[in-house]
């Protein structure tokens, strides 16, 4: 046979094997996933693979309370299998009218299709009492959940398993992925808890009521909110107050998620003489928090960083 017409039929063979590899790479049937905040689509990834398509409904800077229903969410929800947020109301603004239009009974309320990471953790911050002049109190407890790794680790293991349960098919690889997961964000944690001990007791102010469950996770004692209420901004008048209790009893920083308007918070800080350290708060949030474990190395050597010495 003639050489070129060799090279030829060599070159036809692997450029079809290329295509049966990409063919058989691509997997028949992504599970079609809808989270409502970066952390869950993260995590989904996390131990999902190239298994699922996942959907993120919101970004690190925008206000997971307050969402427009808008067109395009609608459609992810209607086409969803599975649907990941947080609950405990977070989202109790948009979320129930998306799920109204969509109109899709597998991520309806109660049925394996719908995963309410709330629901497998502690809450902290539940009220004794309901009353709109409270401002924004959630009935459930505190939705910002995510700001401890350990409610991670708790989110993991029941999304695992509802992934199992809605893909039997793929069932040993959501399985190896949690173990695998599971395995690093346990040594993880471990490092980020015995590096945040200096943290311990340290005084903080925070603009919302936002960092609960990462102040019972690392000690910090909060001593000041600049939001009169949940959800309400400060007056200059309640600046004014909160920077008289400053001196009273000082704090070493402000905490404020990266969602979170800073003008307040910063006009108290020139006026405390303290620094203002702005979280990223979910996966996105920062440049260094591309992914989970990004999110907690940046928010640690943030708050660590942020304790030098009392000026």
């Amino acid at each position: 046979m003639h050489h070129r017409s060799l090279r030829a039929l060599q070159r036809a063979g692997a450029t079809a094997w290329l295509a049966l590899a990409a063919t058989l790479a691509t997997p028949a049937h992504a599970l079609q996933v809808f989270a409502c905040e970066p952390e869950w689509a993260a995590l989904t990834r996390e131990l999902a693979g190239d298994k699922a398509t996942v959907y993120t409904a919101t970004t690190a800077l925008q206000d997971p309370h307050q969402i427009q229903a808008r067109p395009s969410l609608i459609a992810a929800v209607r086409k969803a299998e599975l649907l990941v947020c947080t609950g405990a109301e977070l989202e109790a603004g948009w979320l129930p009218v998306l799920l109204r239009q969509a109109a899709n009974p597998a991520v309806d309320d109660g049925k394996p299709g719908q995963l309410m990471a709330a629901d497998f953790v502690r809450k902290l911050d539940v009220p004794t009492r309901l009353d709109r002049a409270d401002g924004d109190v959630h009935a459930a407890g505190n939705p910002h959940i995510q700001t401890d790794p350990r409610n991670i680790g708790l989110v993991a293991q029941a999304l695992g398993q509802r992934l199992t349960q809605l893909d039997p098919a793929n069932a040993a690889h959501y399985r190896s992925r949690l173990a695998d997961f599971q395995t690093r964000w346990q040594a993880a944690t471990h490092r980020w808890t015995q590096a945040a001990a200096p943290l311990k007791g340290v005084p903080i102010a925070v603009q919302h009521r936002g960092f609960p469950y990462l102040e019972a996770w690392l000690g910090l004692q909060q001593v000041a909110a600049l939001e009169p209420k949940p959800g309400v901004e400060p007056s200059s008048a309640h600046l004014a107050d909160v920077l008289r209790q400053l001196q009273q009893q000082p704090a070493r920083m402000i905490l404020r998620a990266a969602y979170n308007e800073g003008r307040g918070a910063q006009w108290l800080a020139e006026r405390a003489r303290i620094p203002v350290v702005t979280l990223p708060y979910t996966v996105g949030g920062s440049e260094r928090a591309k992914d989970l474990f990004g999110l907690f190395d940046d928010t640690l050597d943030q708050l660590l960083k942020a304790t030098g010495p009392t000026k």
